[in-house]
């Protein structure tokens, strides 16, 4: 099963490669009110039980993928990958 992790900067993290493609995007006329910038991960786990697999994904997830301090997290079971 693949489960796909979104993981992006806390609101009140200051956010510098998205204040820096606000910037690229103001001066080239495609203003937009905030970009931030993340990270996806895709991990394909062995475990076929749907609620069992995010759990698996959830412990990867705090074990290693994400700074608790400065960003949060979404999983997403990926259907038809």
């Amino acid at each position: 099963m693949k489960i796909g992790v979104k993981i992006l900067p806390k609101s009140e993290v200051l956010d510098s490669q998205g204040r820096a493609v606000e910037s690229m995007l103001k001066n080239n006329g495609r203003a937009v009110h905030q970009c931030r910038v993340g990270k996806y991960v895709q991990l394909e786990v062995t475990e076929a039980n749907e609620s069992k697999a995010l759990a698996l994904a959830r412990e990867i997830t705090e074990f290693v993928l994400y700074n608790p301090l400065i960003e949060t997290f979404e999983l997403e079971v990926l259907k038809g990958q």
